[in-house]
């Protein structure tokens, strides 16, 4: 089932949201969704999902470890956001989530009614595009509201172009 979106009522912003994680496809994607809300008047959401360990009988290690990628989480989110200010001038949202990235994303469009499309990028690895892409050609993995995928090898000038 699709929620409805609110984004184009009144009041409301399409809002474009972007997954931040280590890989190197997730730089383009942040790239093609801040070129998408600056040329739309959207706002840009960045989600870094941080995904379940298995310490969580050593209670002092989880706590460490929880803190730890809370910190790289948001390290990752402040670079991010600090080149789309200064390429663009706009201020995007910070998102941090703990769990499995799918269903944190699912969870995420469902409670913020303005995130309209959601961008991935696919990485060029003869491995695959990347877990995320991965994730929404499987079963029961598609999302409530349309997806880009930005090839890892478009240029800031086709970017650009395409947004």
């Amino acid at each position: 089932m699709v929620s409805k979106r609110l984004s184009r009522e009144a009041g409301h912003r399409r809002k474009f949201l972007a997954i931040v994680d280590e890989t190197p496809e997730s730089e383009r994607a942040v790239a093609y969704a801040s070129r998408r809300a600056q040329a739309t008047g959207g706002v840009l959401v960045l989600l870094f999902v941080i995904e379940p360990t298995d310490f969580q009988q050593w209670f002092g290690v989880e706590k460490i470890m929880r803190e730890e990628a809370n910190a790289a989480a948001t390290a990752a989110l402040d670079t991010a956001a600090r080149r789309v200010r200064e390429q663009l001038g706009i201020e995007p949202e910070l998102v941090v989530r703990e769990g499995e990235p799918a269903e944190e994303i699912h969870k995420l469009i469902e409670e913020d009614q303005d995130i309209a499309i959601l961008v991935l990028a696919a990485g060029a690895a003869k491995e695959g595009p990347g877990p995320l892409v991965s994730s929404i050609a499987g079963k029961g993995a598609a999302f409530p509201i349309p997806v880009t995928v930005v090839p890892l090898n478009l240029s800031d000038a086709d970017i650009e172009s395409l947004a």
